[in-house]
């Protein structure tokens, strides 16, 4: 009998594969515990309606990070810091402090974990940093840190 997996069964398949299991393995064990479903029109139906969406929301994310890449190309981010005598920081610019800033100043909301930092910024100057914004999409953002 071919049955459509609701859920993931452990040593037959994944949720949505289609499986041909014996009759009583199916009407005694997966379909009351509503493991499985006959493998009907319906079913494939609905299989494929749930694939095509989870492809298009996919698609929609990858379009808004790759615009949201382009935006932060062309966008600058101006960070206040103190230095002592020798120019050196008292502390340091975070992926956290960059995160607020961006947010502060161009509205774009960014979470610091996306943002890769090989070391905290402990001079002044101006750095390309990268931003993580999908699976293979980076975006890179330029940061300016000035004196007070």
């Amino acid at each position: 009998m071919k049955v459509v997996l609701l859920q993931d069964v452990k040593g037959q398949g994944k949720k949505d594969d289609i499986i041909n299991v014996s009759d009583g393995y199916a009407r005694n064990f997966l379909f009351p515990r509503k493991l499985a479903a006959v493998c009907d029109q319906k079913a494939l139906n609905d299989i494929k309606n749930r694939q095509a969406s989870a492809q298009h929301r996919v698609d929609v994310e990858r379009a808004s990070a790759k615009e949201l890449a382009d935006k932060l190309e062309k966008t600058t981010v101006k960070l206040v810091a103190d230095a002592g005598n020798d120019g050196r920081f008292y502390g340091a610019v975070t992926s956290k402090d960059i995160s607020s800033a961006l947010k502060e100043q161009t509205g774009i909301e960014i979470d610091k974990r996306k943002i890769e930092l090989d070391a905290p910024i402990k001079a002044f100057g101006t750095y390309k940093i990268t931003v993580k914004l999908y699976q293979d999409i980076s975006g890179k953002l330029s940061v300016c840190v000035t004196e007070k």
